[in-house]
């Protein structure tokens, strides 16, 4: 899957020619949060749809007041290589930011408050914290990345008693697991025990994921 812009084909005919060329089809560019990329590229590539995938980086996740910059950029960048281009994320605590440079570019994002919502579906999540308001929520890549994108951005690979700080007011850790296997379910589990926390395992595959592309994209039923 390119993450590049692909160069146009014309549409003209050659003048040697005496057949015209066939159409060029239309190519979307997607701006992907970095920690939903991978899965988003498979998806594309599992459809074949006429989408690259350019993800930003993952670490804005720990700094969402960036976000809505960087998609400005990236988009503006972007838009004349391809014939749209779509954003995706779901507001992911830019507090409506994102929202606003989509108006003002004409961009169109991913539905929901964060991408949970777009894993377990947001009745799921809100019902997760009403259960328990102190759920510390991981994806696949949260448990794959779980070194460096948590231990080492807050430090507590250096610093290891600043755990009550950051984690005293949780009591579990779900993982939404995507594509749970033997290996990431051990993963998820030394993630929970280096923050003390008790694992508990809910399997969402990535049906939600994949209908909210297909919406993105155009490639909806």
């Amino acid at each position: 899957m390119s993450s590049s812009p692909t160069a146009r084909t014309s549409t003209t005919g050659s003048s040697s020619s005496s057949r015209s060329e066939p159409p060029a089809a239309r190519r979307t560019a997607l701006i992907a949060c970095g920690a939903i990329a991978q899965p988003a590229a498979a998806v594309v590539e599992r459809h074949g749809w006429p989408v690259d995938v350019h993800p930003l980086p993952p670490l804005l996740h720990n700094q969402p007041q960036k976000i809505a910059g960087e998609v400005r950029a990236l988009a503006e960048e972007l838009a004349a290589s391809y014939d749209e281009v779509v954003v995706g994320y779901a507001d992911c605590g830019t507090y409506g930011a994102l929202d606003e440079v989509c108006r003002e570019l004409g961009l169109r994002r991913l539905p929901g408050l964060h991408c949970y919502d777009l894993y377990a579906g947001e009745s799921r999540v809100e019902r997760l914290f009403d259960d328990q308001p102190g759920t510390y929520l991981l994806t696949d890549f949260l448990v794959r990345s779980f070194a460096r994108t948590v231990l080492q951005e807050l430090g507590l690979d250096r610093w290891p008693e600043l755990r009550e700080a950051y984690f005293g007011h949780y009591s579990r850790v779900v993982w939404l697991a995507q594509r749970p296997d033997d290996d990431l379910r051990e993963l998820a589990e030394q993630a929970a025990a280096r923050i003390g926390l008790p694992l508990t395992v809910v399997e969402t595959g990535d049906r939600r994921l994949e209908a909210a592309l297909a919406t993105l994209v155009g490639a909806g039923p």
